[in-house]
């Protein structure tokens, strides 16, 4: 993702063909996802830990290096899962340069935001994003998907969203890391939640099949394969994530007492069996 203004250089740099220098922290799925995108913009280099990633990032053109290299390019990207978010934050306050820009993709918002704003420095921007897609939706391009934008410490989310809209051709939402976990609650939690809840009732049909079930069938495939600290943060880490998920099985045990309520009424009218 785009930095501002970086010992004086800025976005309006890579219209001219001078790459800045990007740093992604986490190449996992989505590490590598952005690789892809960013890799015409940005000079990359990565961090992981797992050995795994190593022949990929090779065929992205993309660097494998130390947490400390990372840390010091003009933009750092953070693809860390929730559960070491924090430790990860901790390093790359270390060492992260002046004027730095700072971004992370987490799905969550609240306790991320919170955590840059206090352990990062003060000389560095910070913004945190949220992509509302993943590699498999992001199958055919990223062009019109949606990516919220959060605004933490610093001016340059302005020039961020432009990059993000008019280069990548993102549609972007301007929104609070508490606004943005309110929504996300209802939108990511329930898809998640339904979507593992029809896994474990499978094989689910595929031929005789309605235009809504295909639809439904298409949205579990493009969850099924997240990794599972991604549903750990969408479930867990939002904090509002346990209300919308109470209420909606209140309301689906309700609707369960008012169907069993109507068949024993009916079986009585009839005499039973």
């Amino acid at each position: 993702m785009p930095g501002g203004t970086v010992k004086g250089r800025h976005m309006d740099n890579i219209s001219r063909n001078q790459k800045l220098s990007l740093g992604i922290v986490g190449f996992g799925a989505f590490g590598q996802l952005a690789a892809r995108h960013l890799c015409p913009y940005f000079d990359i280099t990565a961090y992981d830990p797992s050995p795994e990633v190593a022949n990929l990032a090779k065929q992205l053109g993309v660097c494998l290096t130390s947490m400390h290299a990372v840390s010091q390019a003009e933009v750092v990207l953070i693809a860390a899962p929730v559960s070491s978010f924090e430790a990860v934050v901790g390093e790359i306050a270390k060492t992260c340069r002046p004027g730095a820009l700072i971004v992370d993709v987490g799905s969550v918002k609240v306790r991320p935001s919170e955590i840059m704003r206090r352990r990062l420095p003060e000389h560095v921007d910070i913004v945190a994003t949220h992509p509302l897609f993943g590699p498999q939706s992001a199958w055919n391009g990223i062009e019109d998907l949606k990516i919220a934008v959060c605004p933490i410490q610093g001016k340059r989310h302005a020039r961020l969203a432009a990059f993000l809209r008019k280069i990548l051709g993102l549609t972007v939402i301007m929104t609070t890391p508490d606004d943005h976990d309110r929504e996300a609650a209802v939108v990511q939690g329930l898809t998640h939640l339904i979507a593992k809840v029809l896994l474990k009732m499978g094989p689910l049909p595929t031929r005789s099949t309605t235009k809504s079930f295909d639809l439904l069938s298409e949205a579990v495939s493009m969850v099924q394969h997240d990794a599972p600290e991604v549903f750990e943060a969408i479930e867990k880490a939002n904090p509002y994530a346990e209300a919308v998920r109470r209420r909606f099985f209140a309301l689906a045990a309700g609707l369960s007492a008012e169907l069993e309520a109507g068949l024993t009424t009916a079986s009585d009218r009839d005499g039973g069996f």
